[in-house]
């Protein structure tokens, strides 16, 4: 386990979303490799990921939830502390789509502990293109009434995968009250969440497009 001298801040990002729109496989491919037909997620995991961002070293701590109905309602502790929640879709699925309005959206205003934290609306599977049922421009306007940053990514080809986690912690450098508490997170959040496992940022390979 390395000490919190290692890094300046520490990050508890949240991935939310009906099950299979490819949360498992988003959060992966940014931290590790991309890993096709991932087995669902069963209650919640997370992957660690250090970053360094707009001179800051963070350390990323990328909560995963499964998404089926029975775990639908999850406990508040889940939401408790984070800075940053992905809300994501799958563009080839209409009904992911609206769900994360219907009832998604609801649970971030029922459980989030912070009416500061960046949220990101995050199309997922633009590598299925030929089969999208949710265009770009519902997205935007989407992510515009949720308030939320918006980016189309895939997980498999890493289009905007890093984009997507860089600009999000870079958002939440920018609001003081996610920052400090991002800072005394540094001597706390071992405590609260076991290390699993960890990766050495890489260069962008093939991300943005």
């Amino acid at each position: 386990m390395g000490s919190s001298s290692e890094y300046d801040l520490s990050l508890k990002i949240l991935l939310i979303g009906d099950s299979g729109v490819g949360k498992s496989s988003l959060i992966r491919s940014f931290t590790s490799n991309y890993v096709e037909n991932l087995p669902t997620t069963i209650g919640v995991d997370f992957e660690i990921k250090f970053l360094t961002v707009a001179g800051k070293k963070l350390k990323l701590t990328i909560w995963d939830t499964a998404g089926q109905e029975r775990f639908r309602t999850l406990p508040g502790s889940y939401y408790r502390g984070a800075q940053g929640i992905i809300l994501v879709y799958d563009v080839t699925r209409r009904e992911s789509f609206t769900n994360l309005a219907d009832i998604w959206a609801k649970e971030i205003e029922l459980y989030s502990t912070s009416k500061d934290c960046i949220k990101v609306l995050v199309g997922n599977k633009v590598d299925k293109d030929a089969n999208r049922m949710v265009t770009t421009d519902e997205g935007i306007a989407v992510a515009q009434q949720l308030g939320c940053l918006f980016f189309e990514c895939s997980a498999k080809t890493r289009v905007n995968v890093d984009k997507c986690f860089e600009e999000l912690a870079l958002k939440i450098l920018e609001v003081p009250s996610l920052s400090e508490v991002g800072s005394s997170n540094k001597d706390t959040l071992a405590t609260i969440v076991p290390e699993k496992q960890t990766y050495n940022t890489t260069p962008n390979v093939g991300c943005c497009g």
